[in-house]
């Protein structure tokens, strides 16, 4: 069993966590889908979240991330959500709309990870991102 510690904290909390831009559009694809890679990896390396597996497909997030037990999963979603959004217009202005205001829904789902293996969800994570490429691939036809 891998632990990692806190001050007086030995802790293993593993989750796999999936959120979807506003309206589920598809808007996750060229450069906006390399910014959102690079800026969720920032904000989890700010709250020392460990990300074990990730996938930005077109029209969801999918995280397998290691997430310290001071930070509830609530509070760490708004934070990521929140600052990546801002992160994104800041990037991409053309994505801000003046009738939309927010880049991701509002909901996400979560599950902790013991239920089924890690490796299960790594190989979920991975197949979801291939069956992505897949659809951009024929999109480009």
């Amino acid at each position: 069993m891998d632990t990692n510690s806190l001050a007086h904290t030995k802790w293993e909390c593993q989750y796999h966590i999936v959120f979807i831009p506003k309206y589920r559009q598809k808007r996750l694809y060229g450069q906006i889908r390399a910014d959102v890679k690079e800026i969720i990896k920032t904000l989890c390396k700010y709250k020392g979240v460990e990300i074990m597996e990730g996938a930005v497909c077109v029209d969801h997030v999918h995280l397998h991330v290691s997430i310290p037990p001071k930070y509830s999963i609530s509070d760490f979603m708004a934070y990521l959500k929140g600052k990546s959004a801002l992160m994104i217009y800041d990037k991409h202005p053309e994505q801000r709309s003046k009738w939309h205001k927010s880049f991701w829904a509002r909901g996400y789902y979560v599950a902790t990870i013991g239920t089924i293996s890690e490796e299960t969800i790594k190989k979920y994570i991975l197949e979801q991102a291939e069956e992505d490429k897949k659809e951009e691939r024929l999109a480009n036809l």
